[in-house]
């Protein structure tokens, strides 16, 4: 019995590292993500802008950045820069709700005008296929929490990864943003 779970343990981690290496090969813009009205869309449709992926969540310590990434958002949309919004209940169970609720959630409360998408998944042999690509392109260690944010450039490398705590309007970000823009 021993030597069955170790030869399927064995099994999944080639299959993860498989899945890692397909996800390094891809392009951001070959992938497809659902928006949060449950249409299926190419992120092509960004191709030559500079993306910030999100990981969101409504009841986290970090859901008040939700203002922070509107406002880059406003600051930044006409230079060709646009944030994504990806809830995820990965962590602490702090995105609970359905894609309508989440909807309704951000833009009542943070008057969310960029581009949300429905709910992923970041962690585990379910993650999202976007985040095996930003994750195997920033070094491979997995999300750490809600509103990790990764930066890509026009032609679609991923160029920044910020933790949870590095807010959306703090000048390293910021910085970020403005060298991807230029």
């Amino acid at each position: 019995m021993k030597k069955v779970i170790v030869v399927a343990a064995q099994i999944v981690l080639v299959l993860v590292a498989m899945a890692t290496v397909q996800a390094e090969e891809r392009s951001v813009y070959e992938i497809s993500a659902t928006t949060i009205d449950g249409v299926e869309q190419k992120l092509s449709a960004y191709s030559g802008k500079v993306l910030l992926v999100v990981n969101v969540a409504s009841y986290c310590g970090y859901t008040s950045q939700y203002a922070g990434l509107e406002k880059l958002y406003r600051d930044y949309k006409d230079k060709g820069f646009v944030v994504l919004g990806f809830p995820c209940n990965d962590f602490g169970q702090q995105e609970p709700e359905n894609e309508s609720e989440i909807k309704k959630f951000c833009s009542a409360r943070f008057g969310v005008s960029f581009p949300l998408f429905s709910k992923v998944k970041v962690l585990g042999a379910e993650k999202n296929s976007l985040y095996r690509l930003l994750v195997a392109a920033t070094g491979g260690a997995d999300v750490g929490w809600n509103f990790e944010k990764f930066l890509i450039n026009r032609t679609g490398e991923v160029v920044g990864r910020f933790v949870s705590g590095v807010e959306p309007e703090s000048d390293e970000l910021k910085k970020a943003i403005e060298k991807a823009l230029s």
